[in-house]
């Protein structure tokens, strides 16, 4: 197939190139680099097009979407530092960008999956999340949930272009992806702990560090991706993709030390003092991932010890 990746130099969506190059499909990849970086896609650099440019472009995509057959849009802005610093940047990428590939792929009637996120649910208690529940934002001066609205509007256009126009589109819902070649810029937890450990730096972790979190590995998210798009079921709906098992913060960063043999000691630091204004965290994210399993039968195999290790070895290597 011809493949358009939005976004593919990014972390997630590199390894999801590399996946559809290792299946014989033609890839193009459209990415801005603000976020993404194309050593990323070092080893199949000379088996794809790379053009650079902004998805809001709308005659560059237009021309891009006319002639491939699936596309995946992951470009976005994202990272909790890039949306409280960035703001108008970021909701402009994340709404009008999204609106105009999603419009493009209506137009044109190209199949679509879109990358959403679990920042969609805000701080909703009710755990684990599953697709149905109820979004809870925080007011709109705690800009962290401007991320949140941006992807809500872009979920929306996507649904309302399915309904009215046919649009084949599935929306994934990523919660914490990890893995190799994910930057420790942007507020990225596991990468900046690794990082740390491998230093014997103080590991630091934000507020009491019990908030919970569920990891999933950027190979799993891909096969997820990648079997969404296989899938004429999906098309019109929405899906988690998440790993399994909860762990804190705090228990994180300690299995990370143990597991690099590292001297590094954890130091808690106040949210106000890591983050400028308009940041509010949740308590805890879990996904509920049946939905998938159900559908097309996609289950993640790697738990968090085994993420850890592909983390380390990944930065012992650079």
């Amino acid at each position: 197939m011809r493949v358009l990746v939005t976004g593919g130099a990014g972390f997630i969506g590199s390894h999801l190139v590399e996946a559809l190059v290792a299946r014989g499909d033609t890839v193009t990849v459209i990415d801005n680099v603000s976020t993404g970086n194309l050593e990323n896609l070092a080893s199949v650099k000379e088996k794809i097009q790379i053009v650079n440019g902004d998805i809001r472009d709308n005659v560059l995509i237009e021309s891009l979407t006319e002639k491939t057959d699936l596309i995946f849009h992951l470009a976005a802005a994202l990272g909790v530092n890039t949306i409280l610093e960035s703001t108008l940047e970021s909701i402009s990428t994340n709404i009008v960008g999204s609106e105009i590939i999603l419009t493009s792929a209506a137009k044109n009637k190209k199949r679509i999956v879109i990358a959403s996120t679990s920042e969609i649910y805000g701080k909703n208690p009710k755990q684990p999340l599953s697709e149905s529940d109820d979004r809870v934002i925080g007011a709109p001066q705690k800009i962290r949930w401007s991320y949140s609205d941006a992807k809500a509007i872009e979920e929306a256009i996507a649904t309302t272009l399915f309904l009215r126009q046919a649009l084949p589109v599935t929306t994934a819902r990523l919660f914490n992806t990890v893995g190799p070649r994910q930057s420790a810029n942007y507020g990225m937890v596991l990468p900046k702990l690794v990082l740390s450990a491998l230093k014997n730096e103080p590991l630091i972790v934000f507020g009491d560090g019990k908030q919970t979190r569920v990891f999933c590995h950027v190979n799993d998210a891909v096969r997820g991706l990648l079997a969404l798009a296989d899938s004429q079921k999906s098309i019109g709906d929405v899906f988690n993709i998440g790993g399994v098992g909860e762990i804190s913060i705090k228990d994180l960063a300690t299995k990370v030390i143990e597991a690099t043999g590292s001297k590094s000691e954890i130091k808690l630091l106040d949210y106000q003092k890591a983050y400028p204004a308009g940041f509010e965290d949740m308590a805890r994210r879990v996904p509920d991932i049946s939905k998938i399993k159900s559908v097309i039968g996609w289950q993640p195999e790697h738990d968090i010890d085994s993420i850890i290790a592909d983390v380390i070895t990944y930065f012992k290597t650079k």
